[in-house]
C-alpha cells in the first residue's frame, strides 16, 4: 500500500504449484501485475508439487488458469511468451531432501543472474499440516535468507485453535523474523476493504461521529449462496466460526473499530487493530447462550435447482455437528465503543452472496416534523458493500419533490463502477504487490492471530462439547436460523441487506 511498484528482481517459489489456489488466484495475479508494469523486468516463478510435469506442461497449465480466471481475460500472445519464459517447474515431494537441494541450486542460479537485489518469496499454497515441514526444511537447507531478501507467505487457516496457532507462531519465529512472515487474508486485499481506512481517516466529518455518542450499532454480514461443494472434508473440521469469523470478519471489525493511527506505518496500524481485539469483551457461558447462534443448512431449492443438505454433501459426516452458519454479538469495551453492539453473521446456502458492513447512527434527538410527514422514516446508515457491488452509501432523509413536506430516505452513493473506468485489481494482486514491496500493513501479525483465537475459543469449545439437537435448522435459500433474527431483534434491530437486482 505504500509503493506502487516492485523495483527488486523477485523469485516466487510456489509450493502447491498445481493446486487451485495457484491456478485461480496466484498465477493470474502475478501475470496481471507483470502485464500492468508493477513488477521488475527480472523475475521468476518456480512451481513445485508432486505432479509430474515438464516446464512447458506447467506453463500450459498456468495459461489455462489465467485464461479462465484473470480479470483481464485471455492472455495476449506477446505478453504470454514474455511471461512464460520466466516460469519453471519442479516435480518434488516436500519430505524429500533433494527437493530443497535442487531448489537451492535453482534459486542461487537465478540470484546470480538477477544480481544482489534479488529477493525470494516462498508461498505456501499447501495443506496447513505441511506448513511446519516446509518451514523447517527451508531452515535446514539454508534457504531462509534475511528480512531484505526473503519472505514467506502463509495461507489461512493459521492454526485450528489457539494452541495450534501459538505452536505455529513459535515454530515460525524460530526460523524467520516477524518481518519475513506474511499471514495472508485475501479479504484485506479487496478494494472496498482497503477503502475503509481511506474513507474513515481522510474525511474530517466522519471522526467526530465515529463513536458511541452517535453510532447505535454495527453489523457485519458475509453471506454465501453456495454450499460447501467439494470442500466438505475440510469444512467439516472447521465450520463457519473458524472459517470466517475468526479471521475475515474480525479483521473487518478491527478496521471499523480501530483508533486513528498516528501514521501509515504497518506496525502502527496493526497495533491499533490488536488494541481492538484486546478490548473485546470475553464470552462467558451465559454470553454464549444469549449472544451467539449456530446453524446448519438442510436441503432446498436455489435458483430452480434442488440442492442437498449439509449432512449429505460429499465427505461430510452424516451426523455432523459442524455449523454452516454462525452469528454473534460482540462488544468492544473501550471509551469509543463502550456499550455499542457489533453484530456479525456468516453462513452458506443463504439467500444471496454478499458482504456488507452497516453502521447505523442514532436517531435525531428531537423530531420536529409532524406525524405523517415522514412516511418511511429511518435512521441514517452508512453501508459499505464489498460484494456483489463495490460501493459506499450514506442513507439520509430528504424532502420528496412536490408542494407537500414529505420525507423519505435517499441514498448518497459512491459506486466504483460508476465513478472509475479503470478495473479494480483482484485482492491477490494487491497483496502480492505488498509482499514484494515488504509492506505488512494488510497482513496479520502473530499477536493479532492469537488474540482473535483467544476471543472465539470459548464459543468453539462450547459448540464442540454440546451436540446441537436442532441441526439442520435452516433451509437452503433462506437467511439462516430463526434464532439469528431473534438475536438482533431482542435489541430492537434487524439485519440489513441490499436488494439484489436479479432477485424478486
Amino acid at each position: 500500500m505504500k509503493t506502487s511498484k516492485c523495483l527488486n528482481p523477485t523469485i516466487f517459489v510456489i509450493f502447491g504449484g498445481t493446486g487451485d489456489l495457484n491456478l485461480r488466484k496466484l498465477a493470474p495475479a502475478i501475470y496481471n501485475l507483470n502485464s500492468d508494469g508493477f513488477m521488475s523486468k527480472e523475475y521468476a516463478i518456480i512451481g513445485t508439487a508432486r505432479k509430474k510435469l515438464t516446464d512447458d506442461e506447467f506453463r500450459t497449465t498456468l495459461m489455462g488458469g489465467i485464461n479462465s480466471f484473470s480479470r483481464a481475460g485471455k492472455v495476449k500472445k506477446d505478453q504470454w511468451e514474455e511471461f512464460a519464459k520466466n516460469v519453471y517447474y519442479s516435480s518434488s515431494d516436500v519430505s524429500a531432501p533433494e527437493t530443497f537441494t535442487d531448489l537451492k541450486a535453482s534459486i542461487e542460479k537465478l540470484k546470480k543472474a538477477f544480481g544482489p537485489k534479488a529477493q525470494v518469496i516462498y508461498y505456501l499454497a499447501v495443506a496447513p499440516n505441511l506448513f511446519p515441514l516446509i518451514a523447517e526444511c527451508l531452515q535446514k537447507y539454508d534457504l531462509v535468507g534475511t528480512e531484505e531478501d526473503c519472505r514467506v507467505v502463509i495461507e489461512k487457516p493459521f492454526g485450528h485453535d489457539l494452541e495450534s496457532a501459538k505452536e505455529l507462531n513459535k515454530l515460525l519465529a524460530g526460523i524467520f523474523s516477524e518481518k519475513q512472515i506474511y499471514r495472508i487474508d485475501h479479504y484485506l486485499g479487496k478494494e472496498t476493504v482497503q477503502n475503509i481506512m481511506a474513507f474513515r481517516f481522510a474525511n474530517s466529518f466522519l471522526e467526530p461521529l465515529w463513536n458511541r455518542n452517535h453510532i447505535e450499532h454495527v453489523q457485519i454480514s458475509v453471506t454465501e449462496q453456495l454450499g460447501v461443494g467439494d470442500r466438505g472434508g475440510y469444512y467439516d473440521g472447521s465450520g463457519a466460526l473458524r472459517d470466517m469469523i475468526q479471521n475475515h470478519i474480525l479483521q473487518l471489525l478491527c478496521l471499523i473499530g480501530m483508533e486513528t493511527p498516528i501514521n501509515f506505518d504497518a506496525d502502527e496500524i496493526r497495533n491499533k487493530k490488536v488494541d481492538v481485539l484486546k478490548a473485546m469483551r470475553p464470552f462467558s457461558p451465559e454470553d454464549i447462550r444469549l449472544s451467539t447462534v449456530r446453524g446448519q443448512y438442510s436441503k432446498g431449492w436455489v435458483e430452480g435447482k434442488e440442492v442437498p443438505g449439509y449432512r449429505t454433501e460429499k465427505d461430510v459426516n452424516p451426523q455432523s455437528n459442524t455449523e454452516t452458519f454462525a452469528a454473534a454479538k460482540f462488544f468492544v469495551d473501550n471509551w469509543r465503543w463502550q456499550g455499542i453492539p457489533f453484530y456479525v453473521r456468516t453462513g452458506k446456502r443463504l439467500f444471496q452472496t454478499s458482504s456488507l458492513i452497516t453502521i447505523q447512527f442514532k436517531d435525531v434527538p428531537h423530531q420536529i416534523f409532524p406525524a405523517g410527514v415522514a412516511e418511511h422514516w429511518q435512521q441514517n446508515r452508512l453501508i459499505i458493500s464489498i460484494q456483489p457491488e463495490m460501493s459506499i452509501r450514506l442513507q439520509v432523509q430528504a424532502k420528496r419533490p412536490g408542494l407537500d413536506m414529505v420525507l423519505n430516505p435517499v441514498d448518497m452513493v459512491f459506486d466504483y463502477k460508476g465513478t472509475y473506468t479503470a478495473q479494480a485489481p483482484e485482492a491477490y494482486e494487491t497483496l502480492l504487490l505488498d509482499v514484494m514491496t515488504a509492506d505488512q500493513t494488510q497482513f496479520m501479525r502473530a499477536d493479532q492471530v492469537e488474540s482473535a483465537w483467544e476471543l472465539v475459543m470459548p464459543i468453539v469449545n462450547s459448540w464442540e462439547s454440546k451436540t446441537s439437537l436442532s441441526f439442520p435448522n435452516y433451509p437452503a435459500d433462506s437467511w439462516g436460523p430463526e434464532d439469528a433474527e431473534a438475536l438482533i431483534a431482542r435489541d430492537g434491530f434487524h439485519w440489513f441487506t441490499l436488494p439484489l437486482k436479479n432477485k424478486d
